[in-house]
């Protein structure tokens, strides 16, 4: 029989490598290559396209997954012919190759000897070795087992700590205090450092130490969406911040309140407290107490820049007018003036004092008037002009100080101050 060298091909070693891979069809279909090849010592010539096709000569190699058909054995053992194929009993596929120039003649029963002698060091031989899985019942040593990687049930990367939640206790717990994870997520690195943290190394000292301090525990969650950071700082600096605060005078009840109020404030060194509290007192030229006083009740002004402050001072005094005594009495009054918005304490102080003609000393007597809406204050003061009743002037009669003016409710203004019905300023302010 003759083959061209495109049946060759079949026992070429990528040809091979195809059929091991089809372990499951090994056994049956070389049962039957094998039962075909006994009852039938020399096939016909005629039908080599129907026999040894591709497909045909497939299983025979299967069957041995284990050997491999030595290709030097086949160059030794058959001989090679130029256009071996007569044209007479090829397949018409055959015929009109041209480009086959070799073909190899051998006898099926010598194939089938060759392939029953193929050892398994031919196979490896070129390089196919079979894939060896371990046993899941086989024994490893305790190095082998250190070294076994288990992947992490926390993804690596991720926009959100929603997918964290379920496997961080830190997260968990911090959800349980009312801590908005999805404000602390849109800052930068606070995500990643809150997965990092342990629960009980990390954060429950820490919330024991504000507690013990005096915070309320409603409040706890409030305070860490805000300063999240503070679960970072030692206790040891924690400690000292308070016991420095505590050794000028101030209670354990302000301390807690102070921390409420401003989150930021146990995070700055003792230098730093020391050095704001030093500030206001001789900025203002407050006493010891007042000055305590007034952080109590502003504690942001420990915690924020002092350029505001600065700037604000400079404006009561230069562009307002006000005296020192009269600024000391404004700031211990109310002080968030001295981190107010500059544009509207200037746009209120001019109004009231330009335009309703109220003097300096009433402006320093009522200085919660700059706490108001300019709205408010305008809208009061022209419906009373409106009724002849803009007397701001205390020696005068019919007198209506800044207080009434501007905290009273709408109601009560009418019908107090005004001496009007609350329909009648409603529809003044259509008016306006």
């Amino acid at each position: 029989m003759h083959l061209c060298q495109r049946c060759v091909s079949v026992f070429r070693p990528g040809r091979i490598s195809a059929a091991l891979q089809q372990s499951t069809r090994l056994h049956q279909r070389s049962h039957d290559v094998r039962s075909t090849a006994h009852s039938h010592k020399q096939l016909p010539v005629h039908s080599h396209s129907q026999t040894y096709s591709t497909e045909t000569w497939r299983p025979a190699l299967l069957r041995h997954s284990h050997r491999q058909l030595p290709v030097h054995n086949l160059s030794q053992k058959y001989s090679t012919e130029n256009c071996g194929v007569h044209p007479q009993t090829a397949s018409p596929d055959l015929q009109n190759n041209s480009d086959d120039k070799q073909c190899v003649t051998f006898n099926n029963s010598d194939l089938h000897q060759e392939l029953s002698q193929t050892s398994i060091s031919d196979l490896h031989n070129i390089g196919l070795e079979a894939v060896v899985r371990p046993s899941p019942f086989q024994e490893i040593t305790e190095d082998e087992a250190v070294q076994i990687e288990v992947p992490s049930a926390l993804p690596p990367v991720s926009f959100t700590l929603r997918p964290y939640v379920d496997k961080s206790e830190t997260l968990s717990k911090l959800v349980q205090l009312g801590v908005d994870l999805w404000k602390l997520e849109q800052r930068p690195n606070v995500g990643s450092m809150l997965v990092k943290l342990d629960f009980h190394t990390d954060v429950a000292p820490r919330l024991l130490f504000l507690k013990d301090l005096g915070v309320e525990e409603t409040k706890l969650g409030s305070l860490l969406t805000k300063n999240p950071f503070i679960l970072t700082e030692s206790l040891e600096n924690l400690e000292a911040r308070v016991s420095y605060l505590k050794s000028k005078k101030f209670s354990t009840q302000s301390v807690a309140a102070m921390v409420s109020k401003a989150p930021y404030l146990l995070n700055f060194s003792v230098e730093r407290l020391d050095n704001r509290l030093g500030f206001f007192q001789q900025q203002l030229g407050l006493s010891s107490e007042k000055t305590r006083n007034i952080v109590i009740r502003l504690p942001k002004l420990l915690c924020g820049s002092l350029e505001p402050v600065k700037e604000n001072l400079k404006v009561c005094e230069l562009e307002f007018g006000f005296r020192d005594n009269e600024i000391q009495h404004i700031v211990t009054t109310v002080p968030k003036i001295l981190i107010g918005n500059k544009r509207k304490l200037t746009q209120i102080f001019d109004f009231v004092h330009n335009t309703m003609g109220v003097p300096h000393s009433l402006i320093a007597k009522f200085p919660q008037v700059f706490n108001a809406k300019f709205l408010r204050i305008k809208e009061r003061h022209q419906f009373l002009e409106y009724l002849g009743r803009a007397q701001y002037q205390p020696s005068q009669p019919n007198y209506i100080s800044l207080d009434r003016l501007v905290f009273l409710p709408d109601e009560a203004f009418c019908s107090d101050v005004a001496l009007a019905t609350l329909e009648d300023f409603e529809r003044f302010q259509k008016t306006l």
